[in-house]
């Protein structure tokens, strides 16, 4: 980062600069290091659910037993699809990208259960976070096989109520519901990020909840932001063996190809979410008794660290967890959204509670001041 001579800051997508303030989230504090609201993120995937996260990032504390029960059902009858949710969700095609469902969900919602004076941020981030997963899934079952399933399924966590309306049955193993509801956890917050940035910038102008949302699910879809796993997963999965990964993940080095799931624009020592989303990888792996998309990833993260010195992110050990959970590829950065609502809603909530517009300025390059010339005059 630098100055330019009139002493503005001259720096890449913004790149080291404070936007604002926040009691949300710390990331990469010493080069590590991830706190949601002053809990690590070692402790909230140790001891806690997501429900629970959920309710510390959008209610500013961790619940007492009493509360999250009270959650966790509310969270259970706010499920329910419209019947005008419906009929849009068949009427989307069934090449479309699975953002652009969240998407025009989240904007046609917006219409039907509008934000006022009876319906507030709590209430929407509640719904949404109930209602996101089985508008996804009722759109996937009705073009894959002409199902209109039922959302209102009882299970009191996301993790489980995701997988067993994926499969269409109770979900299992056990182990499969650990996973995911440890990934929805890492996934939840992650402070000044692309799309909570778009998610703040649109609160900053006043707008409703659902433009807000409606602009970090926009943002996410970009694949330098969102997608990195479902490109990760592609790029294991062309590999028969570690061996024949390690030859073509080198001859895709030589030929200066970029290798999706490592770095990261803030972390400069590793990647604190990464090594706990890789045991899970691991666990499902032995579980299943198919170890070799583990041990493929496990190869192509030492080659990346001898060859490039980068760590893997939060989205590498994701893909193959969700590999093991059955879980389409087209729907990883789905689940991004799905805990995600979390981190932007508060993150919503917060920027009004002190509210400035959001308008930086720019460094002009074009050209200078001249004279307009009239059309008879210009060659």
């Amino acid at each position: 980062m630098s100055l330019n001579n009139t002493g503005s800051v001259k720096t890449g997508g913004l790149a080291g600069v404070t936007a604002g303030k926040t009691a949300i989230c710390t990331v990469g504090h010493e080069g590590t290091g991830l706190h949601y609201r002053g809990y690590s993120i070692q402790d909230l995937t140790q001891h806690s659910s997501f429900e629970e996260v959920a309710y510390l990032l959008i209610y500013g504390k961790l619940p007492t037993e009493s509360e999250l029960k009270k959650y966790q059902h509310k969270l259970i009858s706010l499920r329910g699809l419209p019947p005008e949710i419906q009929s849009l969700l068949e009427s989307i095609p069934a090449n479309a990208n699975p953002m652009d469902v969240f998407r025009t969900t989240c904007s046609m919602l917006g219409v039907l259960e509008p934000e006022d004076s009876t319906r507030q941020a709590k209430d929407i981030a509640d719904r949404l976070i109930a209602l996101f997963p089985g508008a996804l899934l009722y759109w996937h079952h009705y073009h894959q096989s002409g199902s209109r399933i039922s959302t209102d399924f009882e299970a009191l966590s996301t993790a489980e109520y995701f997988l067993s309306l994926l499969h269409l049955e109770p979900a299992q193993p056990e182990v499969n519901v650990q996973a995911l509801d440890t990934s929805l956890i890492l996934y939840a917050e992650h402070e000044f990020n692309a799309s909570t940035f778009a998610a703040r910038v649109c609160s900053a102008t006043l707008s409703d909840f659902y433009s807000a949302i409606t602009a970090a699910i926009g943002t996410l879809r970009g694949p330098l932001h969102g997608g990195a796993n479902e490109e990760a997963m592609r790029l294991i999965q062309s590999y028969e063996n570690p061996e024949t990964a390690e030859k073509g993940l080198l001859e895709r080095l030589r030929n200066k190809q970029l290798i999706m799931g490592f770095g990261h624009r803030v972390y400069t020592v590793s990647d604190p979410r990464s090594d706990i989303i890789k045991n899970k990888s691991k666990i499902l792996a032995l579980e299943y008794g198919d170890e070799n998309i583990y041990h493929i990833s496990e190869k192509i993260e030492a080659i990346m660290r001898k060859e490039k010195n980068l760590f893997p992110n939060l989205d590498f050990y994701s893909a193959s967890a969700y590999y093991y959970m059955g879980i389409p590829t087209h729907f990883f950065t789905a689940l991004f959204v799905i805990a995600r609502m979390t981190g932007w809603a508060a993150h919503i909530i917060e920027q009004r509670q002190d509210n400035k517009l959001i308008r930086p300025t720019a460094e002009y390059i074009g050209p200078s001041p001249r004279e307009f010339e009239k059309i008879s005059k210009r060659k």
